[in-house]
C-alpha cells in the first residue's frame, strides 16, 4: 500500500550513525520497533498486527521515548500497552475508559492489567464530561477507532452509553495537551458527504467532518494517510461486528495543537 510520509534513507541513517549523531526519528523507530516485538505482549495483541500496522501508526504520529501519552476510550488497551513500551521509564501513558468502555472491555482488559504488569500505565475510569487530565500535561492524545463514538446516540431503553458533549470532549483534550502536541485519530470510513449520520448506526464517520471538526478546537492537521485504505469497503455495513470486522477502510489523521 502506498505511505504518505517519509521516513530516512539507510545511506543517510548510515551516515548519521558514523557520525555519531543520534537521529532522534531514528531512535523513535527503534522504540516502536521493539514495543512491536516485546515478549511480554499477548497473543491476541499480535494477531491484531496484522490488521491495525501498529508500528506505522505510532511512528506516523511521531509517538518517542519520555513522552506522556493519553490513550482516551483506550478500550481493552492494545495502544496502551504498547505505548507504555514506547516512551519506556521516563514516559507515562494514560489509559483512560469510560464506564461503558470499561464494561465492553471484559475479561481482556482486567488482564491487561492484573498484577501491576504495565508499570508506566495508569489505569484511570472517568466519564468524557470530566476526564481530569493535566493541563498543558501531554505531549500526545490517541483516539483509535472511538472519535465516532462520541457523536453515537443510542436511543436503546436503559442503554450504557451517556449522550456526550463533543465539544467539551475536544475542548479538554485540547487543553491537555502542549502547544505542539499530537492527536492522532483513526476512524472507520463512512461514505463522503454523510457526516455523523453513521455513527451510531454503522459505527463509521466521514473523514471530511472529522478533520473540520478537530480543526475548530484549536488543532491543525498535519498528516493523513490510506495505510488502512480497504477499496473494497462500501462503507455501508457495520464495523465493529460481522462480516466487515477487521476489514473496513480506516483513515488516519496526526493533528497538531496550534
Amino acid at each position: 500500500m502506498k505511505r504518505h510520509w517519509s521516513a530516512l534513507s539507510p545511506l543517510l541513517a548510515a551516515a548519521l550513525l558514523a557520525a555519531g549523531v543520534a537521529a532522534p526519528a531514528a531512535q523513535a523507530a527503534d522504540a516502536i520497533d521493539a514495543a512491536v516485538a516485546h515478549a511480554g505482549r499477548p497473543a491476541a495483541d499480535i494477531a491484531r498486527d496484522a490488521t491495525d500496522h501498529p508500528a506505522e501508526v505510532l511512528r506516523m504520529a511521531g509517538i518517542k521515548p519520555g513522552m506522556m501519552v493519553a490513550d482516551v476510550l483506550s478500550g481493552d488497551g492494545y495502544y496502551s500497552e504498547l505505548l507504555g513500551y514506547v516512551v519506556g521509564p521516563k514516559g507515562h501513558v494514560i489509559m483512560l475508559n469510560n464506564s461503558a468502555f470499561e464494561h465492553w472491555s471484559e475479561p481482556d482488559l482486567p488482564n491487561r492489567i492484573a498484577s501491576n504488569r504495565m508499570t508506566n500505565v495508569t489505569h484511570q475510569l472517568r466519564e468524557l464530561d470530566d476526564m481530569k487530565l493535566p493541563p498543558a500535561g501531554l505531549d500526545a492524545v490517541l483516539l483509535v477507532k472511538v472519535y465516532h463514538d462520541l457523536y453515537w446516540v443510542d436511543a436503546k431503553p436503559n442503554s450504557p452509553w451517556p449522550k456526550i458533549n463533543v465539544p467539551s470532549v475536544l475542548d479538554q483534550l485540547s487543553k491537555a495537551l502542549k502547544t505542539g502536541g499530537v492527536l492522532l485519530l483513526v476512524d472507520h470510513s463512512a461514505k463522503a458527504g454523510t457526516g455523523t449520520a453513521d455513527a451510531g448506526t454503522l459505527h463509521r464517520i466521514d473523514q471530511a467532518y472529522a478533520i473540520k471538526d478537530i480543526e475548530s478546537h484549536g488543532f491543525k492537521l498535519m498528516k493523513k494517510s490510506d495505510l488502512l485504505k480497504m477499496p473494497g469497503d462500501a462503507r455501508d455495513q457495520l464495523t465493529y461486528k460481522g462480516p466487515m470486522l477487521g476489514k473496513t477502510d480506516r483513515f488516519i489523521l496526526v493533528f497538531k495543537k496550534v
